[in-house]
């Protein structure tokens, strides 16, 4: 199996090193990456296969806050990006899940607590920090044994998309990274949203961390 590929992206090189000292503990032969700015970063997400996991901090000097992710997805739809930032109020945690965000580290978190996040991310995991909360999300009403694990009986394709969603992908981009038509893949993705009892996509995301859902794909999946 081929190491796991990760760029660091963020301007300052003291926290790049020890993210990097931090992920080397969780995997000795972890191949990690760094760029200092936005534009250098995306330069890097355009060759194909060069990158499996990008860390992003939302305070770049060249950045635009979350459409930093936004940009990243244009160069390359469904590289999961995990945000590393300063800030760790519920409302910019959740607009990086909305833009895309598989996950969100706050940098003020213990090492403990980094490490804790970044071993999941490492998973190919979602983690998300104490103020993403899950109580927007609706009430589910099901029996707690119904509700241990809502994607058992999901489809291999609605998996699939699922995993997808998860990486940040839209639903054209889900479309054509499986062949599908677009209504199809919006026939999946209603489907998943009633399986996890959400209505939004930002919400799968949120359901995804408290299940402790992975975004990493089965064999043969693109």
């Amino acid at each position: 199996m081929n190491p796991t590929r990760i760029l660091i992206v963020d301007d300052h090189a003291l926290l790049r090193e020890g993210v990097g000292l931090l992920l080397r503990r969780l995997d000795p032969d972890i191949v990690l990456l760094e760029a200092g700015t936005l534009a250098e970063a995306l330069e890097r997400v355009v060759v194909p296969e060069a990158i499996d996991l990008l860390l992003l901090d939302l305070g770049l000097p060249d950045g635009i806050g979350v459409e930093a992710i936004r940009a990243v997805h244009e160069r390359r739809p469904g590289l999961p990006v995990v945000v590393l930032s300063a800030q760790d109020d519920r409302e910019t945690v959740m607009s990086a899940i909305a833009a895309g965000a598989v996950g969100y580290v706050p940098k003020a978190s213990s090492a403990d607590v980094m490490l804790a996040g970044l071993r999941v991310v490492l998973g190919r995991g979602v983690y998300l920090p104490p103020s993403a909360r899950t109580d927007e999300l609706p009430q589910s009403g099901m029996p707690d044994a119904a509700a241990a694990d809502p994607t058992a009986d999901l489809t291999p394709r609605q998996k699939q998309v699922l995993r997808l969603i998860l990486r940040g992908m839209s639903i054209k981009a889900i479309a054509r990274t499986l062949d599908v038509s677009t209504s199809t893949a919006k026939a999946h993705t209603a489907v998943i949203l009633r399986a996890l009892n959400v209505t939004t996509r930002t919400q799968v995301v949120v359901e995804a961390s408290r299940l402790g859902l992975s975004f990493g794909p089965d064999a043969g999946e693109p």
